[in-house]
């Protein structure tokens, strides 16, 4: 094959550390609006950003000339800097050190794109614990929930 295609469907979660901080409504939109001009810096391209107080979902098809792990540290070092700048009630902002990144098919892109547009419904229903566990059960990822909370 002379060149290399791929459309890799990437659903990101990450959470804020220790709570110590939230993400106010405020500044929430223009916090995303940011997280996609990295992804997109990264060649990869955003498809629906959203979350709430506390953590984030990310859906994006990541490029083929990046890693999951490069990606998710560029978006959480350049954001955490940028969130930074937006008022003295971020001083101490800061992302956990973990992140959980699942592959989405095509035929679960919409659905996927769907739950992570309806964030503030969800949790009304359900913790940001219950949540992650649920996805971890749901795609079989061993984990040790020692370690989960850990940050």
């Amino acid at each position: 094959m002379g060149q290399s295609l791929s459309k890799i469907y990437i659903h990101l979660i990450f959470h804020v550390k220790n709570n110590s901080v939230n993400i106010e409504n405020e500044v929430r939109e223009a916090l995303f609006r940011y997280i996609g001009s990295i992804i997109k810096d990264n060649e990869s391209i955003p498809i629906l950003i959203n979350g709430t107080n506390d953590h984030v979902h990310i859906l994006f098809v990541m490029s083929k000339n990046v890693s999951l792990a490069g990606i998710t540290e560029e978006i959480k070092r350049h954001s955490s800097r940028w969130i930074k700048t937006q008022g003295p009630q971020f001083k101490n902002f800061a992302w956990q050190g973990g992140y959980a990144g699942f592959s989405v098919s095509q035929s679960l892109h919409e659905k996927t794109r769907h739950y992570i547009d309806k964030q503030e419904e969800h949790h009304r229903k359900m913790t940001f614990r219950e949540e992650l566990i649920l996805f971890l059960k749901e795609y079989g990822i061993d984990y040790n929930e020692q370690y989960l909370w850990n940050d």
